[in-house]
């Protein structure tokens, strides 16, 4: 064993070890788990959808912040819009950012069945264009980011200065794979390591990579 005091400590995750990952979890709704079939019925794409873990994290982090104004960039089937609308205030809302009709309808008929649409403010549009036009107030307690990877940096810019101090920003797939830690990435892996570099320069928060799923940046602003 290394005698470095930051040695590796983190253990291979096998399938019987992530089964018991997921077991320590909050177990599935009937909801999720219809949402999580009607993904899978999508084939390839299916894969953009956060894994349940996650999304207990999600909820975990929004009754930690209570938070009442949450921005998602990037919905899909609305899996990681449930699980944030779940840990909203009473009278919180989720504004949910996508351009798909066609993924946001299966979302749109999950929320409903649990009781949480009119928790979730659905924009179709581009989402700079969203969020270049949110006012001044309310600032933004909680960003949930898991859209396309060379559009991070630009949303970023946008939402950090409307976070609320002591907020969070959360950004997915910022290992894209394993990509990010390769000097010569191309394409999405590229994108998503200079956006990681502009994170960890950015002197308006403070921030943490975690290894979870596919990486997920918590950055909270100071």
């Amino acid at each position: 064993m290394s005698s470095r005091p930051d040695a590796i400590k983190s253990v291979p995750l096998t399938p019987e070890l992530y089964d018991y990952v997921l077991a320590q979890a909050e177990p599935r709704t009937p909801v999720q788990e219809k949402l999580i079939a009607r993904t899978r019925a999508l084939g390839g794409p299916a894969r953009m959808q956060i894994p349940h873990e996650q999304a207990v994290l999600l909820t975990l982090l929004a009754r930690l912040t209570s938070a009442r104004l949450i921005v998602e960039v990037g919905t899909f089937t609305g899996y990681s819009t449930l699980a944030l609308a779940q840990g909203l205030v009473p009278g919180g809302r989720v504004l949910a950012c996508d351009v798909s009709t066609e993924w946001t309808a299966i979302a749109q008929e999950a929320w409903e069945e649990a009781g949480l649409r009119d928790r979730i403010d659905l924009r179709i549009a581009p989402a700079l264009d969203t969020l270049g036009a949110l006012p001044a107030e309310p600032l933004i307690d909680l960003v949930f980011l898991d859209a396309d990877k060379p559009g991070y940096r630009a949303y970023w810019e946008e939402l950090v200065p409307r976070v609320r101090p002591g907020g969070l920003l959360l950004a997915d797939n910022v290992l894209y794979g394993g990509d990010a830690a390769d000097a010569d990435a191309e394409g999405n892996g590229l994108a998503i390591r200079e956006f990681n570099a502009h994170v960890r320069a950015d002197d308006r928060v403070e921030s943490v990579l975690l290894p979870i799923a596919d990486g997920l940046t918590v950055a909270r602003r100071r």
